[in-house]
């Protein structure tokens, strides 16, 4: 049943969580390899980078800081593609889920090293490169053949070291090409074709010194079979001392030039020698293995010590840092674009209320209501003239004076209109109006 006190033991806090799920992350998935497109690029003012890694389908935020980043020989930019060594973790401020870089070269160079790495790691697996598997140098070379280029510098450095320290011995060349798509398949066929003769008593493979590129022939899956499976035994003399490749791990002995194979074989080789060859191999192999069982040891004690290293938590603090310096930055420029909106709106207010700018728009007020007035009156004029015409009209149309000049008369008596015959009396004098002038008339006779 749920109680209050199993309830309090489970409940954590954010932080608490976050420092959790960084610990789990790099504790249990620890380094990686990863292979993936650059975007979003920052280079932040602590020296710092802050980056997206991303393929077709997803992505993941990554940090790789100064102390790590001055080793990269050139500064990614936005699509570059490439190989990086990192470690998971999470930024605890905000709970991202971030890798931090440690290594980070070109996709190219690093997918030939991967390819190098996984063919490796295949055949160890297979015991392709078991010691106990190894043919022994025959202790009286008479016969060497030779699987490289026919015109290439290695092959020159090779006759001149057995013409000096053993003239006597034959030397058969199964010409191939070293470099290039084709070089692997010739490589295979010459070695497979020395095997068939069966007419030497050891083969040289190799070539001169060049880049991975160059050198890549020897890393392919069927030149390291065809070695494996050889019957004669077979010294790898690939490139130079440094150069390493898987031809180097199958053959049965690995020289570290084309002349100190040649040295090898032109050798008076003495039971005491060939043992210390075996012992050497043998020492190489525990040497190397042990060198794997302290690697692993390190880096077990090292991501130990990572987790609680101080450089972990300068570096979450100076991410910290790096993000609350662009806040800072953000905040600082909206202050002062809000300052600039706000001072522009005043000194916009201030203009609309200058006495002068009132007094214009007065002046245009007044002007506006001048012309309003000029029009009124003129309007009201013309309308009280049109309206006195029509009055004129209208009495000139009902005056008497119109009917006069229609061919009417009026007539009076004593300053009055008559209207009716019995306003009147025989001898009564009248005065009859007419539209030119008037008539006076006496009355003689009334009907």
């Amino acid at each position: 049943m749920f109680s209050a006190q199993n309830s309090a033991k489970s409940i954590l806090t954010v932080s608490k969580l976050n420092r959790l799920a960084r610990s789990v992350l790099e504790a249990e998935i620890g380094q990686i390899w990863l292979s993936a497109e650059i975007s979003n690029f920052v280079s932040a003012s602590s020296g710092h980078w802050y980056f997206t890694l991303k393929d077709d389908r997803a992505q993941v935020k990554g940090a790789m800081f100064k102390g790590a980043n001055r080793k990269v020989r050139q500064k990614p930019k936005e699509g570059d593609k490439v190989l990086v060594k990192a470690n998971i973790s999470l930024y605890e401020p905000r709970g991202d889920y971030q890798i931090i870089v440690e290594h980070m070269e070109p996709e190219g160079e690093g997918r030939l090293k991967q390819q190098f790495e996984m063919l490796k790691r295949q055949l160890l697996s297979e015991g392709v490169f078991a010691q106990e598997l190894k043919k022994p140098l025959p202790t009286s070379v008479l016969k060497v053949g030779i699987v490289t280029s026919p015109t290439g510098a290695a092959l020159h450095d090779i006759l001149t070291v057995l013409k000096r320290r053993n003239p006597a011995i034959e030397v058969i060349i199964y010409p191939s090409q070293v470099q290039g798509d084709s070089a692997a398949s010739m490589i295979s066929a010459a070695i497979s074709l020395a095997n068939i003769r069966n007419e030497v008593d050891v083969l040289i493979v190799g070539r001169g010194g060049g880049s991975l590129e160059d050198l890549w022939c020897f890393n392919n899956e069927q030149v390291a079979r065809t070695i494996f499976d050889s019957s004669i035994p077979i010294i790898s003399a690939v490139g130079h001392e440094v150069d390493v490749s898987i031809a180097d791990f199958v053959a049965d002995v690995r020289a570290p030039t084309p002349s100190a194979a040649a040295e090898l074989v032109s050798q008076d080789q003495a039971a005491l020698i060939d043992k210390t060859v075996i012992q050497q191999d043998k020492l190489i192999k525990a040497i190397r293995h042990l060198q794997q069982v302290w690697s692993h040891q390190h880096q077990t004690v090292l991501q130990r010590l990572l987790q609680n290293h101080p450089q972990k938590q300068l570096e979450q603090k100076s991410q910290y840092v790096d993000q609350l310096q662009g806040s800072l930055y953000s905040i600082i420029n909206q202050q002062l674009l809000r300052g600039q909106q706000k001072q522009q709106y005043i000194h916009n207010r201030l203009i609309l209320s200058s006495p002068q700018k009132q007094l214009q728009r007065h002046q245009l007020r007044l002007q506006e209501l001048q012309t309003k007035l000029q029009k009124s009156c003129y309007q009201l004029f013309e309308n009280k003239k049109q309206k006195l015409a029509n009055n004129l009209h209208v009495l000139d149309t009902v005056s008497p004076l119109a009917t006069l000049a229609r061919g009417y008369s009026i007539s009076f008596k004593e300053q009055k209109i008559l209207k009716s015959t019995q306003q009147v009396q025989v001898g009564d004098k009248i005065v009859t109006r007419l539209e030119d002038g008037e008539i006076h008339s006496e009355i003689k006779q009334i009907d």
